[in-house]
């Protein structure tokens, strides 16, 4: 398996792989860029088909981090870690601490954080053997709720932030009666239909595990859709919130909806597809721009002079940043992803000037 060589290294600063033959763990650590600060990034577990699919998705995950960062004004670097293996079949006590021991062996280079597959006491547990784990604990929430670490609401209201902001810049009205197609009900994707409910929105869902969907059926009168077809649906807004590569080249040509945007990370499988998305007149919202809620909500929650207002304020700022985003390609021939990438390389280049 060529690394350097990998067609998403980037210039990665450091990559692990992390074997434990006790707990069967097997894992692999990536920190992008820490010009802005140390690497923070969740920890994703899932049962990739080979080591090869686990290391392309920490690499594009780890990448997105520090863009992510960047466009949120955070001083805050990107890395990501996953683990191989299904959440529901191969995940102990035992394995988190293991991963918890070799995030220390990186002495804070990287501080890890819940990602799909990976819960607060999951983080809790590895914070045993670590003090770089991050969402473990809270001190603000966006909304006042009582908050136990978990940036998960604070993601899905970011992408509601960045939706209502895409949708006025599209439609120039608000989400009342806007029909929304929801692909994956997990920690964000659920939170945000409840969002979207409540100002209005019609809502159509699809998961690949039933739990949320009877939820979402119930409390927000959503309509079950299949898992893979939702994507075809003629809806105003397509929100991919479940694992990348939603937009690809098999399903691109079958979007109806006027509006891309949601909560899943490497939604596109390559960028190119943002510049077809923009000649198809869809408007798309790049993920690393409009999921940020989580990062922005993890940053706060190391303060000690934030307050569940300013958290507020940040996770709001996502829609002023989409709305930037949006504008900037519809006045010239750059894609969405090519505006927003521009944006957090300068920031990250301006950073390196002054070190």
């Amino acid at each position: 398996m060529a690394l350097f060589e990998h067609p998403d290294f980037d210039n990665h600063e450091h990559v692990s792989f992390c074997f434990d033959k006790e707990t069967g763990l097997q894992a692999i650590i990536a920190i992008h860029n820490t010009h802005l600060g140390p690497s923070l990034g969740g920890c994703r577990m899932w049962p990739y088909s080979n080591s090869e699919e686990a290391l392309s998705d920490v690499l594009k995950l780890s990448q997105g981090m520090s863009y992510k960062a960047a466009m949120a004004g955070l001083k805050q670097g990107g890395g990501k870690a996953v683990i191989i293996g299904d959440p529901r079949k191969h995940k102990s006590d035992a394995l988190m601490r293991a991963m918890g021991r070799f995030v220390n062996n990186l002495n804070g280079q990287y501080i890890i954080a819940e990602d799909s597959g990976i819960n607060v006491e999951d983080v809790q547990i590895m914070g045993s053997q670590t003090s770089y784990a991050a969402g473990a604990s809270a001190r603000y929430s966006f909304d006042d709720s009582i908050a136990n670490g978990n940036p998960a609401p604070s993601t899905a209201y970011g992408v509601f932030c960045g939706i209502k902001a895409a949708t006025q810049h599209v439609f120039s009205s608000d989400l009342r009666n806007k029909t929304v197609a929801i692909q994956g009900l997990g920690n964000v994707g659920l939170r945000l239909a409840k969002h979207l409910y409540e100002v209005g929105a019609k809502l159509f869902v699809s998961d690949i595990y039933s739990d949320n969907l009877l939820v979402a059926q119930n409390a927000y009168e959503a309509s079950i859709v299949d898992n893979e077809s939702i994507h075809m649906l003629d809806v105003d807004i397509f929100a991919p919130c479940a694992l990348g590569g939603a937009i690809n080249e098999q399903s691109i040509d079958h979007i109806k909806a006027k509006i891309v945007a949601g909560a899943a990370n490497n939604q596109l499988t390559n960028n190119q597809l943002a510049k077809t998305l923009k000649l198809n007149n869809i408007a798309y919202v790049p993920d690393y721009v409009i999921n940020a809620g989580g990062i922005i909500d993890i940053y706060h929650q190391s303060l000690t002079n934030s307050s569940n207002h300013n958290l507020r304020l940040q996770l709001e700022n996502i829609g002023n940043t989409v709305q930037k985003v949006l504008e900037k390609s519809s006045l010239s021939d750059s894609s969405t992803v090519d505006i927003a990438n521009e944006i957090a390389e300068q920031a990250l280049l301006n950073q390196s000037i002054k070190e």
